[in-house]
């Protein structure tokens, strides 16, 4: 599980060199990384280019097919309400997150998607995975931004 997780924090580093908001994802199936992306909302001028995104439509395509059943999510911060959404639609069996989002977070925190009655198919959730260095990469990119 850690092994992904790091996975996911390189392709944050990745992100947050390029400029963008440091989040990074990888999408795991049968134990092997089949999609891995960081943000790139900037460089593709595309408001829904989070990495959750990314990855899932590179799944999708790879797989041929919307659904990704059995499929688990390592994503270094808590999904946005877009992106839990995504994950819901994708059928994504497991979600695995670093640092909570208490500002635009949908899964812990803000609207809590996967609790909505609403909400059709809600993977299980395992949170503070790598948290301290999802956190870490968070703080240290907009620090920058701010001095």
């Amino acid at each position: 599980m850690t092994d992904f997780m790091a996975s996911a924090l390189k392709e944050a580093e990745e992100a947050g060199k390029r400029n963008e908001v440091p989040v990074g994802a990888v999408l795991v199936l049968d134990g092997e990384i089949i999609a891995k992306a960081g943000n790139c909302t900037r460089e593709l001028n595309d408001v829904t280019a989070h990495a959750e995104i990314l990855v899932i439509r590179e799944a999708a395509k790879k797989l041929s097919n919307e659904r990704l059943i059995g499929a688990d999510l390592y994503v270094t911060l808590e999904p946005c309400p877009m992106c839990a959404a995504a994950i819901s639609f994708a059928r994504i069996r497991r979600l695995y997150y670093g640092a909570e989002d208490q500002k635009s977070g949908a899964v812990d925190n803000g609207v809590r998607l996967y609790g909505d009655k609403s909400c059709h198919h809600a993977p299980e959730v395992y949170s503070g995975i790598s948290e301290t260095q999802s956190s870490l990469l968070l703080k240290e990119f907009f620090k920058t931004r701010r001095d």
